[in-house]
């Protein structure tokens, strides 16, 4: 039987960069993955905030061009332009990244397992046996320490007995090329009740490729019909004549904010199965880079010392009180869906104080987990992607 350290389950952003980072560390790493091949039926939009690109050194090849400005639009499409002085987002090339990444893994020694399922795990702290479908055939391992990052209805959390998502928002979105947009690169945002209840459309354009899609509570609406319903909606503000869509991408998206209780001696969550995810974007590729990051340092120092004190650092109760107004927004987010009241909500965005506000949640620094954690060294978070 197969011996490891870590087994992580879900090879997208969060278990590629805790599975690099534990590798670097020495331990024995299996990473598994349903997917044949990371370029499969990605969800993601893929857009990388400042703070994120900052701190991580993302390849260059894997990011599209710098974008500072943003557009917010009513329901009856009345525009509110805000622009930052800072390259504020980039949209990344996430199968060109995820490959990069992977390769990275190899290169740190951690064995990966494609077209893998978790099946379930038995028996004791530190001393785990787990049932794989591999292919066509089950396998069993013996692990030391399992990982969920297996999205947003993580099967690992139930095992583990952890906290699961129980809220959250649909999204789809079309990936176009050839696609007509005046001005600069931009983020055009469009809050409308009736096509996306909860959350926006959206259109992230950065003069190469364009992300169209929509999101909000899935009793609310169907997505695939409110998708064809918002392009031709946006026919006025962008030309779609001559696009051609290259990729649908689509997903579940934890909006309640980390959960609580997210690791015990037997394993831990990252990623959308830990509900790493900001309440209120719905953004999530910082969250995942940050806590995967933690995890790995935490992980080192559990197997390490058997110390249960360490696993307590990784709790998401430390977390959850700095996202306190986030989630109160998502509870107006909830209720408040009639587009009269969100018509005049948008109108009031305009007055000097508002705006600013505005400004600060598309533009802010604030970043998730912003408190005190013991991470690896920089030289070993930060190790770059490029080789």
């Amino acid at each position: 039987m197969e011996s490891y350290d870590v087994t992580i389950v879900g090879a997208g952003l969060a278990g590629l960069q805790c599975a690099r980072l534990l590798g670097k560390q020495g331990l024995r790493v299996l990473l598994v993955d349903r997917k044949k091949s990371l370029d499969e039926k990605v969800h993601t939009t893929g857009i990388f905030v400042r703070k994120t690109l900052t701190d991580f050194d993302i390849p260059q090849d894997c990011l599209g061009p710098s974008i500072r400005h943003v557009t917010l639009y009513s329901p009856a499409h009345r525009a509110l332009n805000l622009v930052s002085a800072h390259e504020e987002f980039r949209i990344g090339r996430m199968a060109q990244l995820y490959s990069r990444m992977l390769n990275q893994c190899l290169l740190s020694g951690v064995h990966w397992l494609p077209e893998t399922s978790y099946l379930d795990y038995s028996g004791r702290t530190l001393d785990l046996n787990v049932r794989l479908n591999v292919g066509s055939t089950q396998q069993t391992i013996k692990t030391r320490f399992l990982i969920g990052s297996d999205g947003a209805c993580s099967r690992v959390a139930k095992d583990l007995q952890l906290d699961t998502n129980r809220e959250w928002i649909v999204g789809v979105e079309n990936v176009l090329t050839d696609v007509q947009v005046d001005g600069p690169p931009r983020l055009l945002c469009f809050i409308d009740p009736s096509l996306a209840p909860g959350y926006i459309g959206w259109i992230a354009h950065d003069g190469s490729e364009t992300h169209i899609g929509v999101g909000g509570y899935a009793p609310f609406f169907d997505p695939a019909a409110a998708l064809v319903q918002f392009q031709s909606s946006v026919a006025d503000i962008v030309d779609l004549s001559r696009a051609k869509q290259i990729e649908r991408r689509g997903g579940r998206i934890p909006v309640g904010g980390i959960l609580k209780k997210i690791a015990n001696k037997r394993g831990l969550l990252i990623g959308d199965a830990a509900g790493a995810v900001s309440p209120l974007t719905a953004g999530g590729l910082d969250p995942c880079m940050r806590l995967s990051t933690f995890a790995a340092g935490v992980v080192v120092d559990y197997l390490a010392t058997g110390d249960p004190e360490v696993i307590n650092q990784y709790s998401g109760s430390r977390f959850r009180t700095r996202f306190a107004s986030r989630l109160w927004a998502r509870r107006m987010a909830y209720t408040f869906r009639q587009r009269s009241v969100i018509e005049l909500g948008c109108a009031t965005l305009r007055l000097p104080l508002l705006r600013n506000l505005a400004a600060h949640v598309f533009f802010g620094r604030g970043s998730f987990p912003d408190v005190e954690m013991k991470l690896l060294t920089e030289a070993e978070a930060l190790t770059p992607l490029k080789s």
